[in-house]
């Protein structure tokens, strides 16, 4: 009997054992890779996570974000799709796993450039291999010159996290914003790692100030945007925190300030709630000290 029941442990453990990798994978068994041509030689890739930004040309191909590690293979499928192949160069918008997930594959072969921070956030993971690594990182800014165009990439200071990069192709009129742009929803501000509500604010100010106004934008979520949706992100996220501080100052709870916020419900229909986006707003504000 207890050899029997030995057996039967095994059996079971090896089982779980097998199946947890598989019922990691089914997360992303009916996921496709949509491409969408956002410029000249430019795209966007959509699956699962981050927005991908791809050029490929006569210098080969690169591509912005990559998304989760199990995609890694319908992405190359896509970028071959548009007569490319492994990307020579992979840009880092940020550090966050949907964006990044794909680095330790295409680390393998390419450049993987980001900001100084999203280097030093990423050796504090565990069990990252060096191919998930930035090569090349920056402080401030750095150009890149490729399949004919100029790409600025730009350091977003203190927004969604403090180490965001926005990336411009100049001559196709396309920007790149990561996720200091979600396309109609709630934006996720990760104060952990050195994002701020007031940040963010500052860095979309400085995309409506200093981009063209007829520039095509990827986002790093939802669907492609203009200078205008940036504007009405920005208008939203401005009157929520001031109708946050109000209804707090008034003594008010969550339940009613959501009530408060009905107007903008469908912007709450993303990966942040308009529940988690009162908590943004209230850590935001005790941060500040302020209810104003």
């Amino acid at each position: 009997m207890k050899i029997i029941l030995a057996v039967r442990f095994t059996a079971l453990t090896i089982i779980m054992l097998v199946s947890q990798p598989l019922v990691a994978a089914d997360r992303f068994a009916d996921v496709d890779i949509a491409t969408q041509q956002v410029g000249k030689n430019v795209y966007m890739l959509q699956g699962a996570g981050g927005n991908i930004g791809v050029t490929s040309g006569a210098d080969g191909t690169l591509i912005i974000d990559d998304q989760f590690a199990p995609l890694a293979g319908r992405i190359e499928n896509a970028l071959k799709a548009l007569g490319g192949d492994r990307p020579r160069i992979i840009l880092n918008t940020h550090f966050h796993g949907d964006h990044i997930g794909g680095n330790a594959e295409f680390g393998r072969t390419g450049v993987i450039i980001a900001h100084d921070n999203v280097r030093a956030r990423l050796l504090s993971q565990d069990n990252l291999p060096t191919s998930a690594l930035p090569l090349v990182t920056f402080a401030d800014s750095v150009t890149i010159h490729f399949n004919g165009d100029e790409l600025a990439l730009i350091h977003l200071p203190q927004g969604h996290t403090d180490g965001d990069t926005m990336v411009w192709f100049k001559q196709a009129n396309v920007l790149h914003m990561g996720d200091q742009l979600f396309n109609g929803a709630f934006p996720y501000i990760d104060m952990p790692s050195g994002g701020s509500v007031d940040g963010y604010i500052s860095n979309l100010r400085r995309v409506i100030r200093d981009m063209p106004n007829d520039i095509t934008i990827i986002p790093g979520h939802g669907p492609i945007a203009d200078i205008a949706a940036v504007a009405r992100c920005l208008e939203v996220i401005e009157d929520t925190r001031r109708i946050v501080a109000h209804g707090l100052d008034a003594g008010k709870d969550d339940a009613s300030i959501a009530a408060d916020l009905e107007g903008y419900a469908a912007w709450g229909q993303g990966f942040i709630s308009v529940d988690r986006w009162i908590g943004i707003i209230k850590t935001h504000l005790a941060q500040r000290g302020s209810l104003e």
